[in-house]
């Protein structure tokens, strides 16, 4: 076998193979947030609303009490924002506790913007 002497040189004659290669890091994406709503309806007791914000989204009762005024005010609230696999849980969770109970309390969730 042969040494090329050029090769076993300490100044490489092409300077385009030493340049240094740089990766750029994708950005990574935030999951997307889903909003967990309740619904108004004529029905559903507002202590029963009261109780479900208290047990399923972990509010005080003031907090809680606020949220339910909002709802049968607006028709409607947002009582929390969260993954998809959470509020899709979150929403499940109501549904279930209020036909158990036997109200007609509507919970919805939607992509937040």
């Amino acid at each position: 076998m042969r040494l090329d002497p050029q090769m076993m040189s300490d100044t490489p004659e092409d300077d385009s193979e030493t340049g240094l290669m740089t990766k750029t890091k994708p950005k990574t994406q935030r999951p997307p947030r889903y909003k967990v709503m309740l619904l108004n309806d004529d029905y559903t007791p507002m202590e029963f609303v009261v109780m479900v914000l208290e047990r399923f989204f972990g509010m005080t009762h003031a907090q809680a009490f606020e949220i339910m005024l909002t709802v049968h005010k607006k028709g409607l609230a947002v009582v929390g924002v969260f993954s998809h696999e959470i509020a899709e849980t979150k929403v499940a969770q109501v549904m279930d506790f209020a036909r158990r109970h036997q109200h007609p309390l509507q919970c919805t969730m939607e992509k937040e913007d």
